[in-house]
């Protein structure tokens, strides 16, 4: 409303000769003209994809330092047997196990040996 009170008796209100009658600098309105000169129209699919956790593998880990938290304290751990899939470096181990886990990390392998434990990957 201000812009054509700013420009009354203007006679092309500041879009000059002809070029700002209607929809001609568009193209026209919409979708006007697609068939014929509006090729570079995009029509598909855009944005993210959403992947459910159905469709992503997760792996659930434990670090050499939550072993004791697992409350037993024999000479050998299945990790399996409690969810685990592998085992990462992070932590300290203060005595000698036996550990079968799937996955391991090179840095929680190193720390299991050098206490005097083995590491079995099955």
């Amino acid at each position: 409303m201000a812009k054509t009170r700013k420009y009354r008796g203007s006679r092309t209100h500041g879009r000059g000769y002809k070029k700002g009658r209607g929809a001609g600098l568009r193209g026209g309105r919409g979708r006007g003209g697609s068939k014929k000169h509006k090729h570079m129209m995009d029509f598909g699919k855009h944005g993210f994809t959403h992947h459910s956790a159905d469709e992503r593998k997760l792996v659930k880990f434990i670090n050499v330092g939550d072993l004791s938290k697992l409350g037993k304290k024999g000479k050998e751990i299945n990790l399996k047997e409690y969810g685990f899939d592998k085992l990462l470096g992070k932590g300290n181990i203060d005595e000698p196990l036996t550990i079968r886990v799937s996955k391991a990390s090179s840095k929680a392998k190193e720390k299991i040996e050098k206490v005097g434990g083995s590491l079995i990957l099955d």
